[in-house]
């Protein structure tokens, strides 16, 4: 089996004695490449490139953004035809802040639990089929957003170029210094699902590809409690951005059986795509990396196509 092993040495949590314990462990079953990613879009040139030379196996080590733009580098657009394009399976060892899309499909946020366990899969053969989601022309794997987050991911990314490291408690203080920022807002998106009247008035809106999609600390935080990578989309649209409302609902994100409800909130779990539009350009983020700002965006769930080296869902 041959594997490529593409590492972003930059990573909040990647260090050099976990890759060099990730790179024996694989290099002792496969036979590895080793790549270190050195400037934005360098996973998506290097998983182009395992693809382009047939390799089984793709292993990223770092944060959910390394891993988004190794799908987007390797992975073919629905509209391309399946037997064009070389598919690698894809392995991930956690390396970033958050590691959501890992967390998500039960891999171990710590890096030598999940080679570990890696390992495990590869000796028995055993991969999982994931559907996924695709902003316009572009892959993500739990999540996208309009308008808050969006904004929050643009703000981090702008701390992360003035040296700061994208902490959770960055990201909560951030996310309440945006909130407020935004709340004098008019609301301006406009949210369409196949089967629905249109939601207007929307403040922000999150679509997401599995639950949960993002963590403070530990604490996962569930948007659409019943979407899964084997289903539909989930789509959590807020038309309120008043402090009480969004306290209450905030509460029930965080709760361990949480199914959010509220007469400011239009919420669908498992929908098959979903337009967001808006006469203003608004932020957009994919996976936790702000994109940049758009007036119209289609979401698109595309099922069974990643198959990646992880335990399968309970």
């Amino acid at each position: 089996m041959r594997t490529l092993l593409i590492v972003n040495p930059n990573a909040t949590s990647t260090t050099p004695e976990t890759r060099d314990l990730l790179a024996h462990a694989l290099e002792s079953r496969t036979q590895l490449t080793v790549a270190h990613t050195q400037h934005r879009g360098h996973a998506a040139e290097l998983a182009q490139w395992a693809s382009t030379n047939e390799m089984d196996l793709i292993v990223v080590h770092g944060g959910d953004g390394t891993v988004n733009e190794t799908i987007n580098g390797f992975l073919p657009l629905p509209q391309v035809e399946d037997d064009q394009v070389w598919r690698p399976r894809l392995g991930v060892i956690p390396g970033g802040s958050a590691n959501v899309f890992a967390r998500a499909l039960g891999i171990s946020p710590d890096p030598v639990t999940a080679t570990n366990q890696l390992i495990d899969l590869l000796t028995v053969n055993r991969d999982r089929k994931i559907g996924l989601g695709l902003a316009d022309d572009r892959w993500f794997t739990f999540s996208a957003g309009v308008g808050l987050d969006a904004d929050v991911c643009e703000a981090i990314d702008a701390s992360r170029a003035n040296g700061h490291p994208a902490t959770p408690a960055r990201y909560l203080r951030t996310t309440v210094r945006q909130f407020f920022r935004a709340k004098g807002k008019e609301p301006s998106v406009r949210v369409q699902i196949p089967g629905h009247a249109p939601v207007d008035e929307v403040h922000y809106a999150f679509v997401t590809n599995t639950s949960p999609w993002t963590y403070l600390n530990d604490t996962p935080v569930h948007t659409n409690p019943g979407t899964t990578f084997e289903a539909g989309l989930g789509v959590f649209a807020m038309r309120s951005m008043d402090v009480l409302p969004t306290l209450l609902l905030a509460r029930q994100l965080l709760a361990t059986d949480g199914n959010p409800k509220s007469r400011n909130l239009f919420r669908q779990d498992d929908v098959p795509s979903v337009r967001v539009e808006s006469p203003v350009p608004i932020g957009l983020q994919i996976d936790g990396d702000f994109i940049g700002k758009r007036n119209v965006v289609d979401f698109t769930s595309v099922s069974g196509v990643l198959e990646v080296v992880a335990p399968q869902p309970r």
